[in-house]
């Protein structure tokens, strides 16, 4: 039911997280520019999932913990990681992500399933977006240096 990750997961479950934990990182550090987008934007959508399963079993530190991180990634990883001058849709995402850290916020301090709902819904299309333009030439030499 639960990832392995979770802290709602059998202790046998966990006993596999920590290889889990070391492939994570050595994504990170070999990880191109794209990806490591790719990853915070994963980051987020697993804060959110945690959370919401947190709420429903009434868990408020992994709740709290979760979504703390989501606003964290969004605010300190994705919203600061944006060229300002590059164009106007920078300035759309960082309105968005202000969006997305203010609703995340609300949803952590009233334990409000349909706010996260929201923030998936808003976030999700984002993600998607960014992963298919992972194999188009402006990325892929990037990746190669």
């Amino acid at each position: 039911m639960y990832g392995s990750s979770s802290p709602f997961a059998s202790r046998a479950h966990r006993s596999g997280s920590a290889y889990g934990k070391v492939g994570v990182e050595t994504d990170v550090l070999s990880a191109s520019p794209h990806r490591l987008v790719a990853l915070l934007f994963d980051g987020v959508v697993e804060g959110m999932n945690l959370a919401l399963a947190a709420i429903q079993a009434g868990n408020t530190p992994v709740k709290n913990n979760a979504l703390c991180r989501c606003v964290r990634i969004l605010d300190e990883g994705l919203k600061a990681a944006l060229n300002l001058e590059s164009n106007p849709l920078a300035h759309d995402l960082r309105d968005l992500y202000a969006y997305l850290c203010m609703r995340l916020t609300y949803a952590n301090l009233h334990s409000d399933t349909a706010a996260i709902e929201e923030c998936k819904r808003l976030l999700l299309p984002v993600r998607d977006a960014w992963a298919a333009i992972a194999d188009s030439p402006a990325v892929r030499p990037a990746q190669a240096a």
